[in-house]
């Protein structure tokens, strides 16, 4: 049987000084025991066990991440809130909730801002479901990383440097990310900053992205609404720098892109040579963008009929901008549905839901 933890303050965890030994929760205490600091450099909470729900209660001002749980399987988040109240800024903690290297994640009805790195953010993962929360002004709303059999459905994504990510990275134990959904989203106003600190993954994102795969296999995007994402509402691309995992394909594969809701497009690309496109496309860049790098093998990308798209025509895994060659997107329609059948959470998980 799992442990649910329900806090109505952070005060309330001063309450569990056996939480460690007990229930794999440790929240980070100072030298008087039994008294939780929210200034410790650690986690604001970390959970290590197994058949864990959390819900209904919030942290603020974490020095390091918010809410994390490693290796904690058939975990569920409901009602948990994580912010920064000073805003955005590098000197945040990277992560909101952070669920990493587990099977079976269930996170609903949460929100985080102020994440210098991901609001939410489930890693090296499988079976997961991130639904009706709200991610706002973080650098990257929500991110599936590096994880399969991923749903992302009904939230609110908005204010943050990028909206949803689906990324795969070299050099992690756990690689060849794919089999994710992301549907019924509303994703808007992504048009903060960038503010993770230098030398992190996400500090390439830019400005005004809404939703961007890259590198995953037999990712669906489709029923979303996308409006004021001014660089792109939708990006596909190839991991960008060198790699020397040989295991690792920097491609997208199977991406398809449906029908979604989307405004005009790129209307103010944080690109070199921004102007010069504007101009080309007439004002404003076609909703859909991929890099044009593909897995020769493979189909890369299939889009809707509908949706618009161009294509920046990279010369080569690694290349620049500098190096387009921009033109209208050649992509085929998209196919026959796809199965979802084992992706998401576990059904079970949906009983724990308060």
């Amino acid at each position: 049987m799992g442990l649910m933890l329900a806090l109505k303050s952070r005060a309330s965890l001063g309450s569990m000084p056996n939480a460690k030994s007990s229930a794999g929760l440790i929240p980070p205490w100072t030298g008087r025991e039994g008294c939780w600091d929210p200034f410790s450099p650690g986690e604001g909470l970390l959970v290590t066990s197994d058949g864990v729900t959390l819900v209904d209660f919030g942290v603020e001002n974490p020095k390091g991440d918010g809410i994390k749980s490693k290796g904690a399987d058939d975990i569920v988040y409901s009602r948990v809130r994580v912010t920064w109240t000073n805003g955005p800024a590098s000197t945040n903690g990277a992560y909101g909730l952070y669920p990493v290297e587990s099977t079976g994640v269930l996170i609903d009805g949460c929100e985080v801002s102020g994440a210098s790195d991901a609001g939410i953010y489930v890693g090296q993962s499988s079976r997961i479901t991130v639904r009706n929360s709200l991610a706002s002004y973080n650098v990257a709303g929500i991110e599936i990383e590096n994880s399969r059999k991923a749903i992302v459905e009904r939230n609110y994504v908005t204010g943050n440097t990028g909206g949803i990510l689906v990324f795969d990275l070299p050099g992690l134990p756990v690689k060849n990310g794919g089999e994710v959904l992301v549907r019924n989203n509303l994703v808007a106003n992504n048009t903060t900053a960038n503010f993770a600190p230098e030398g992190n993954i996400v500090a390439s994102v830019r400005r005004g992205t809404g939703i961007m795969v890259m590198a995953n296999d037999t990712v669906w995007v489709g029923r979303n609404m996308l409006y004021d994402n001014p660089t792109a509402p939708i990006m596909v691309i190839a991991y960008p720098l060198a790699f020397d995992d040989p295991e690792y394909n920097p491609y997208p594969r199977e991406i398809s892109v449906d029908w979604n809701i989307v405004d005009e497009g790129g209307t103010d690309p944080q690109f070199e040579g921004a102007e010069q496109l504007l101009a080309a496309f007439g004002g404003a860049l076609p909703p859909v963008m991929w890099d044009g790098l593909e897995d020769p093998e493979m189909t890369t990308l299939m889009v809707h009929p509908d949706l618009a798209g161009w294509s920046v025509n990279l010369p080569k895994q690694g290349a620049g901008i500098e190096a387009a060659r921009p033109g209208l997107l050649e992509a085929p329609a998209i196919g026959q549905p796809i199965s979802i059948e084992g992706w998401g959470a576990p059904e079970a998980l949906e009983a724990r839901l308060p």
